[in-house]
């Protein structure tokens, strides 16, 4: 049995967070270990679930105390070079700041943070994520949760 769980299709996941200003634009993060802008979020860790890893992951970059709410989209990316596995990506609705709401940016990881539309995110984010933005942007309005294979 032990050599069977080896020989076992093994997947990274991550969960992620969507959170909007009064505006409808989406909080990104630009991590200083990427050369481009990512959703809040990261990895989710042994034994933790996707929402409560969203959570987590929240607190920890931005100092903020959210809900995971509804998931709008769930993207299966393909093994890429450098990363060996699959990447499974859970994002999470965690609702509208308002404008007022102080963000304490976990400087070991981020240089900095920004509300952005659709359109300027498409300039700062890879493809993929992208793509996942739109589908946000469409779950969060229709109450839908969304696949996307890849980057579309």
């Amino acid at each position: 049995m032990d050599n069977y769980w080896q020989s076992v299709y093994r997947v990274l996941a991550g969960s992620g967070a969507y959170i909007t200003d009064p505006d409808g634009r989406v909080l990104l993060v630009n991590p200083n270990y990427r050369d481009h802008w990512l959703f809040p979020g990261g990895g989710i860790d042994e034994g933790e679930e996707p929402a409560r890893g969203c959570v987590r992951e929240v607190r920890e970059e931005l100092g903020l105390e959210l809900v995971a709410g509804q998931l709008l989209v769930v993207q299966w990316n393909d093994a890429l070079p450098p990363r060996p596995y699959p990447l499974v990506h859970f994002l999470f609705d965690c609702g509208t700041l308002p404008a007022d709401t102080p963000i304490a940016l976990q400087e070991a990881e981020l240089d900095e943070y920004g509300f952005f539309s659709v359109d300027e995110a498409r300039e700062l984010l890879p493809a993929p994520a992208h793509a996942r933005l739109v589908l946000a942007a469409e779950a969060r309005d229709s109450g839908t949760t969304r696949y996307l294979l890849n980057g579309g």
